[in-house]
């Protein structure tokens, strides 16, 4: 009931007046019965996008961060995805994936529309990356058809440093329904999973016009993220600097001591008279 009061009468008109969507394709869409709608994934708000302009609901599979925060905003937040017909997805792997998966499983049983990303995360870039398998695990184990959409313009609608989207259009495009009954009464195994999800990821490119990076998006951003972190002043480079020295000078012989400090303190030792070698390391 909320679902149907928000999309026509709360936030669906004012979304429509302010970013003007535009739409193809709602014929692919089946009238009935379960549908997989695999995307591209750009913005938080393509979520919000598809299910505006489909004419049936959508249930959306949404990381569980958003059904476990604290406090108030957490409160509010989960509050808005439950009532929104999101479910949370553990993308960590293990039961919590296996969960994740049961419960997109129970959604297609019940003749409803299940969304996913196969990607996994949001693009850094704007571009289409390599799709996980657990949307082939859907499609095998449910026989339900995919529904390829292509989200477009939402990589645009919030540049880094940005806080508030801005007002631009959006589209959606839905492309034609693809079977996968072929692979019907086969044995799974990782070669028919990456298949079935290439096919899907192939589709979702055609649609969207994306350069296709075959990595993982998640991938990536950590990468991104690894090279963001900020390098240390110089002052306190020459600072450690000076310290690893005079912490070389002090150093003892042994094991731990570089043979150039070895041969430095060997010099500096009165001769003992010994023809036993040096014992440096």
């Amino acid at each position: 009931m909320f679902y149907w009061f928000l999309k026509r009468v709360l936030a669906g008109p004012i979304l429509r007046i302010l970013f003007r969507p535009w739409v193809r394709g709602l014929d692919n869409l089946p009238a009935e019965g379960p549908a997989i709608i695999a995307g591209n994934h750009n913005h938080f708000m393509d979520s919000i996008f598809v299910p505006l302009l489909a004419p049936r609901p959508v249930v959306y599979l949404a990381k569980k961060d958003y059904f476990t925060g604290r406090g108030i905003k957490g409160a509010v937040t989960r509050w808005f995805f439950k009532l929104n017909n999101q479910l949370p997805m553990d993308r960590g792997g293990g039961s919590g994936s296996q969960a994740s998966l049961e419960s997109g499983l129970k959604v297609l049983r019940e003749g409803n529309s299940l969304g996913i990303y196969p990607e996994g995360t949001r693009s850094p870039d704007g571009k289409l990356y390599r799709g996980r398998t657990g949307i082939a695990r859907l499609v095998l184990e449910s026989g339900a058809p995919v529904v390829p959409v292509a989200i477009i313009g939402t990589d645009k609608l919030q540049p880094a440093g940005r806080i508030v989207p801005k007002l631009r259009r959006v589209g959606v495009v839905f492309g034609a329904p693809m079977d996968f009954s072929k692979y019907s009464g086969l044995p799974v195994d990782r070669f028919m999973l990456r298949s079935v999800t290439d096919e899907i990821m192939y589709e979702i490119m055609r649609l969207s016009g994306q350069e296709y990076v075959d990595t993982y998006a998640s991938t990536v951003k950590t990468k991104l993220l690894t090279s963001a972190k900020p390098k240390r002043p110089e002052s306190e480079k020459n600072a450690a600097k000076g310290r690893d020295t005079a912490k070389g000078k002090d150093a003892p012989k042994g094991k731990g001591a570089t043979k150039a400090q070895q041969d430095s303190t060997d010099r500096n030792e009165p001769e003992s008279g010994s023809e036993n070698p040096s014992t440096s390391a």
